[in-house]
């Protein structure tokens, strides 16, 4: 697998918004209710959506983030044999500052994790390290940790 980046791409080949999320100086991850780990807010582009609209609508449903600031950062491409037959893909990077959150979640996301610490256990951990590493490079994190043994939790819980 390999991911890249790119100062900018061809828009009709943005097919997805990832998001790198903080909120007072923590790190915002996303657990999906169907799985185990944490993962970065993001999905995939809808016909006809702007990129940017992707971005401020995938933020939304899945960290329930009401007032936010959303800066692009680069176009970023997965290029994986299990992935899209091999196929390069591309999607835009951003990140956000959430200043407010809904009070509740209303998707498929089970509960957002507040933290000062990375994940140990990633959804896709091979492209999610690599994006916040390029979202540190390029200045937007003044600090980045790989890892680490605890959690300081905040959760917003999905409405059944």
């Amino acid at each position: 697998m390999s991911v890249n980046f790119y100062e900018k791409a061809d828009d009709a080949l943005l097919k997805f918004a990832v998001i790198i999320t903080m909120t007072e100086g923590n790190y915002v991850f996303c657990k999906h209710k169907l799985r185990e780990t944490l993962e970065v807010p993001g999905g995939h582009r809808e016909p006809g959506e702007a990129i940017l609209d992707t971005a401020k609508r995938e933020l939304y449903e899945e960290t329930g983030a009401l007032e936010f600031d959303l800066q692009p950062v680069c176009v970023y491409s997965v290029t994986a044999a299990d992935n899209f037959d091999g196929q390069e893909t591309f999607g835009m990077l951003y990140f956000a500052e959430v200043r407010r959150f809904e009070e509740e979640l209303h998707s498929e996301i089970e509960k957002i994790i507040i933290t000062k610490e990375m994940p140990q256990a990633w959804t896709y951990p091979d492209i999610q390290s690599k994006l916040f590493e390029e979202v540190q490079r390029r200045g937007f994190l003044t600090s980045f940790i790989h890892h680490g043994p605890s959690f300081a939790f905040f959760q917003l819980a999905a409405v059944e």
